[in-house]
């Protein structure tokens, strides 16, 4: 899928298409980014298995032990290398600041050219070589040929039909008047496709040494608990066993002095008190001498009273005619087996596992959450929790620039004069609402001092006020006041305070 999104941005962007393409680049970016993570967290699981192999048994270990770490030395180089490339590229294009993770000027192509392909110093001949080098090495390592072909593919560096028509090389394919964004997810595409071949190669390597080959050298009694937390008035119930245990030799169980009578090692009893419990007992079975083997094993559980968790994602209270996110929670419980309800008028909806979304519409007043659950074929309330209900505070109206929101002070003309429509939102840290501003007056002053008012009757920037801002030269002045918003309640109200604006 990642690669599919790849594709249709590169097509858009050789149609020279909005900057909301660009973004889309970032968006990509960010998801190859998380499924590389999860790719290197894999590989270093593995990594970590075998060197508890090699520790366990060193002389059946040792060859494929010492390919894995060919394979990490490898993968790491490249992969250095590469983000080496991007760090460069961003620099080039941001300054010397520039941070890959938040590129400005996406939309740059020079900076690609000149550390990619500059006739001198560029870098693409060198990153090809690392390429070529790379994909041969860990496809020697690869017996597999579906698995080998997967990554000769993705690490291919041929170049296309049309490419060679235009005498290209592959650098020249691959980055020439490529945007700072696109050449990045180009680049962290090929990360991804390093960790990948660097995955295959360990599992293959892990398959050659067996790693999942276990023996059995002690047998032990082992007690599992459906649950180690009880709600009082339910029951506690636990597998008990031997490992291994042979059909044929089922084991005796004994708890307190008393063998239970059930062939699968159920024991189940009813908890009719809270506190902290322990579970005592011990399994005999003939060994295949004929002597009795005995092991004894002890669980320790608790029985709580009934109760619930029911929190607010925001805070402890709930804002009328908002979709508050409520996360519901009852120990031991899972939360298919609960059923909340919310009292006091509004709206209350599921939204996944233990989440809901609480909408009420009483300004002032309290809602009440209820929650009930299904416990051994019986229904049991487990708590009823209150919330005030509030209005939505006022937000905070800004000129949106990039992903900075400008509240006032210096601002270029040319960021001015590019803003279409004036913005509000709450983003406190707690709450992040966008409101729909419905209107706002801008204030100028003449040469004489006077206030010269231009109002707008929507969120846009008419033109009368643009022009205004066109006639201002730099170190003036003006406020952006009378600002109506309307958020997700449905209700509109006037901003208090002005934006005090200097043109810079």
């Amino acid at each position: 899928m990642i690669n599919l999104m790849y594709i249709v941005l590169m097509a858009m962007l050789a149609l020279n298409v909005s900057t909301d393409v660009l973004k889309g680049f970032s968006l990509v970016s960010d998801k190859l980014h998380l499924s590389t993570q999860n790719v290197m967290h894999i590989n270093e699981s593995m990594y970590k298995q075998l060197s508890e192999q090699m520790k366990a048994n060193p002389a059946k270990t040792k060859p494929w032990f010492a390919k894995a770490q060919q394979v990490k030395a490898m993968s790491d180089s490249l992969y250095n290398l590469i983000e080496e490339l991007k760090v460069a590229i961003v620099k080039k294009s941001d300054g010397k600041d520039g941070d890959v993770n938040n590129i400005k000027y996406m939309e740059d192509a020079e900076a690609t050219n000149y550390i990619m392909l500059n006739p001198r110093e560029g870098r693409g001949g060198e990153l090809l070589k690392a390429v070529d080098s790379y994909r041969q090495r860990v496809t020697a390592m690869v017996s597999d040929a579906e698995k080998r072909a997967i990554i000769q593919s993705s690490l291919n560096t041929d170049v296309p039909a049309s490419a060679k028509a235009e005498s290209k090389n592959w650098q020249e394919y691959m980055f020439e008047g490529q945007p700072t964004v696109a050449a990045i997810t180009l680049l962290k595409k090929l990360q991804n496709d390093v960790r990948t071949a660097e995955s295959d190669v360990l599992r293959e390597l892990m398959v050659n040494i067996d790693v999942k080959d276990l023996r059995v050298n002690e047998v032990n009694a082992f007690v599992v608990p459906n649950s180690q937390t009880v709600v009082q008035g339910g029951r506690f119930q636990a597998q008990i066993f031997m490992a291994a245990v042979d059909t044929t030799n089922r084991p005796a169980i004994y708890i307190n002095g008393q063998r239970i009578n059930n062939e699968r090692g159920m024991y189940e009893t009813v908890c009719s008190r809270s506190g902290d419990f322990t579970l005592n007992g011990y399994i005999e079975m003939t060994n295949g001498e004929g002597r009795k083997v005995r092991r004894d094993f002890q669980q320790k559980y608790t029985v709580i009273p009934p109760s619930a968790t029911v929190s607010a994602d925001i805070m402890n209270v709930l804002y009328a005619g908002y979709d508050n996110p409520i996360s519901v929670g009852v120990p031991g419980v899972s939360s298919n087996k609960l059923r909340v309800s919310m009292s006091g008028g509004g709206s209350f909806m599921q939204k996944g596992d233990g989440k809901f979304i609480a909408r009420p519409t009483n300004v002032g007043g309290e809602t009440t959450i209820t929650v009930l659950a299904q416990l051994e074929g019986r229904t049991q309330e487990m708590g009823k929790y209150q919330f005030r209900v509030r209005k939505l505070p006022d937000p905070t109206a800004f000129i949106q620039s990039g992903d900075d929101h400008l509240l006032g002070g210096k601002i270029s003309k040319q960021i001015l004069l590019s803003t279409r429509q004036l913005s509000a939102a709450i983003d406190d840290g707690l709450l992040n609402i966008p409101f729909n501003v419905r209107g706002f007056e801008m204030v100028f002053f003449d040469n004489m001092g006077n206030q010269v008012p231009e109002v707008s009757q929507s969120a846009a920037i008419t033109e009368n006020q643009r022009n205004m801002i066109r006639q201002l030269s730099r170190g003036k002045r003006f406020f952006i006041t009378k600002i109506r918003a309307q958020g997700p309640d449905g209700i509109e109200r006037t901003l208090s305070g002005a934006m005090d604006i200097i043109v810079n």
